[in-house]
């Protein structure tokens, strides 16, 4: 392939701009704000679901105080009906007396018994609530700085495209400058190698970066300067330049 100097050295542009591109994607896809962003996604998950559950014990434990109230609301309710027996004189029989006393002393027990589980119960529930409160307050935060994660990514994607738009119409203008077959061969070998052309400088291969063999100089020095070149061990584009050592 034949093509004159200038339009060889054009293709040093072109890949430059590519290989500005080519990194401005790769950050695009590795903005730290990403897995920043991810992570508090599966946070914010695990939270939500930690307080779900927070919920639904507390809600148990809410039922378990009502039950346990119930309970010595209905003993003290006993007690007090045999009390008002007591109390009355309703009971003549020593036999029964007996039994009523000792029923209401059964009964004040269990009563005893009773709120002491109440209040398990009240100081468990007092710590389920702060728990709720505290995860409550977590999941807040975490969707507060995933908030602001989504806003730092979503600015750097605006740059990084600002970016692109203008180094992309910046190959639009060098590109055509290239004759169509040269910029063919060039982009093959791009999509192959990820760089399709790079300089010959002081003898070495700026692609591959081997230097040529003392041979290898020679038949290049001995090429015309519209001859297409091909570095013999990574095959991409050899554009020669004032520094090329030639």
């Amino acid at each position: 392939m034949k093509a004159e100097p200038e339009h060889q050295m054009r293709l040093l542009d072109v890949q430059e701009i590519d290989s500005a591109l080519a990194q401005l994607a790769h950050r695009a896809r590795t903005l730290p704000e990403i897995e920043e962003v991810k992570a508090l996604d599966g946070r914010i998950t695990e939270l939500g679901d930690r307080v779900m559950a927070a919920e639904t014990a507390l809600s148990d434990l809410d039922r378990e105080q009502r039950k346990a109230e119930s309970d010595v609301d209905q003993v003290r309710t006993r007690s007090d009906r045999d009390r008002k027996r007591l109390d009355a004189g309703q009971v003549s029989s020593p036999k029964e007396l007996e039994s009523l006393q000792s029923e209401i002393a059964s009964l004040q027990r269990r009563q005893e018994e009773l709120e002491e589980v109440v209040l398990g119960v009240m100081e468990r529930r007092e710590a389920a609530e702060a728990e709720l409160a505290r995860l409550r307050k977590d999941l807040e935060d975490a969707r507060g700085e995933r908030e602001a994660a989504e806003d730092r990514r979503s600015a750097a994607m605006i740059d990084i495209e600002g970016e692109r738009a203008s180094q992309a119409q910046r190959r639009e203008r060098v590109a055509a400058e290239v004759p169509g077959d040269l910029l063919a061969l060039y982009t093959k070998l791009r999509d192959q190698y990820g760089v399709g052309a790079a300089a010959l400088r002081y003898g070495r291969c700026e692609g591959c970066k081997l230097a040529l063999s003392t041979a290898e100089l020679g038949q290049i020095r001995q090429a015309e300067p519209d001859e297409v070149l091909r570095c013999e061990e990574c095959r991409r584009i050899l554009v020669r330049t004032t520094e090329s050592g030639l």
